[in-house]
């Protein structure tokens, strides 16, 4: 498919999510793996405006592509936003997700939700953009 600019805001996601369900359909995943990888990106999306852009006082783009091969499904987004590892933020426990609702901290469910939701997940910092990379193996048919 090809590459897909768009407004960091939150106006945007619904484009990005469209984005992600077409790339998901044409590599053939299942109904919950589209909707696991749509969570994950989404997610992600919504802290890089969230916090990479609104909160740091900042304007930009968000590029989203997606590269599908024989065994993956890979789909990046990269923005100009203020560094934002999801890795170094709070990430949910397993205890605590067994904890009842009133008694979790809050934060950091959707970070776990992204990380948990694809088969690869990477940040990386390159000059001044942050690139997010979800990757979703593919189920080869037995033949």
């Amino acid at each position: 498919m090809e590459t897909l600019t768009l407004a960091g805001t939150l106006d945007s996601l619904g484009a990005i999510a469209k984005y992600v369900m077409e790339a998901a359909q044409s590599a053939g995943l299942d109904k919950k793996a589209c909707y696991k990888l749509r969570l994950a990106v989404d997610e992600i999306a919504t802290n890089i405006i969230t916090h990479g852009y609104e909160e740091a006082g900042l304007e930009g783009k968000i590029n989203l592509s997606s590269d599908l091969k024989a065994s993956s499904l890979t789909i990046c987004l990269e923005d100009t936003g203020s560094r934002y590892d999801p890795y170094e933020m709070v990430t949910v426990e397993a205890e605590e997700l067994n904890k009842r609702l009133e008694e979790r901290r809050m934060g950091g469910l959707g970070v776990y939700l992204a990380i948990q939701g694809v088969d690869q997940y990477f940040y990386e910092r390159v000059g001044e953009k942050n690139r997010n990379i979800f990757v979703v193996n593919l189920k080869i048919a037995d033949s």
